[in-house]
């Protein structure tokens, strides 16, 4: 099937693929984009996995202040060579992760980092509101390990809703840069700030006089 170079422009634009790729996504696709664009994720996921198992040590720390300097984040991503650390792509990448963690307050990277004890606490939260409900004994483990599911994708980073495409997660925006720019990549650590967040007010000692 013959492909224009009008649709192969458009598919790079809106997937940042290469050219070889977007028309290789196109024949597979047979001219369909949104079919080409899926082609390309998964092509984009299979890249990622056999890139990832390699040592990331380069990279960039970022930050993000939001407007009227009441939050601020600092965000750690790590790539393989100092080449790919300068690319706009891969720079502009970690500023998009550093304003994505402003945006959603993630607690976690992945999954795998939630304590124990903070997974049986929620577990057991969703077991007793379903219980509750009066939901029969053999769903509530499901409707569990839905919530759960829920509760993953609020507060891992990875698991998240990309904040600029609300069709993708954190997880397919990061495989999609691995498969662009052909290192493995990772989002090592972060840490948002927000003003006067975790304090209180302090408590006015018996007998002392109001200050109102």
């Amino acid at each position: 099937m013959d492909i224009s170079i009008e649709l192969v422009k458009d598919l790079r634009q809106r997937t940042g693929a290469g050219v070889i790729d977007c028309k290789t996504a196109l024949q597979e696709a047979r001219g369909d984009m949104e079919a080409a664009i899926e082609y390309l994720r998964r092509k984009g996921l299979a890249s990622a996995a056999k890139k990832a198992g390699r040592i990331a040590t380069d990279g960039l720390v970022s930050s993000y202040i939001h407007a009227g300097g009441k939050m601020g984040v600092l965000v750690e991503v790590n790539c393989e060579t100092d080449f790919v650390a300068k690319t706009e792509d891969f720079q502009n990448f970690v500023k998009n992760m550093a304003m994505h963690i402003a945006a959603t307050n993630p607690q976690y990277i992945r999954r795998e980092d939630v304590p124990p004890e903070v997974l049986e606490r929620e577990r057991r939260i969703y077991r007793s509101q379903a219980a509750d409900a009066g939901k029969p004994e053999k769903v509530i483990d499901k409707i569990v390990e839905g919530k759960m599911e829920r509760f993953y994708s609020e507060v891992c980073l990875l698991e998240q809703t990309y904040f600029k495409d609300a069709d993708l997660t954190v997880r397919e925006v990061l495989d999609a840069m691995i498969a662009k720019l052909g290192e493995n990549i990772t989002i090592r650590r972060f840490a948002r700030f927000q003003l006067g967040e975790g304090l209180q007010p302090k408590s006015q000692p018996a007998g002392s006089p109001s200050t109102e």
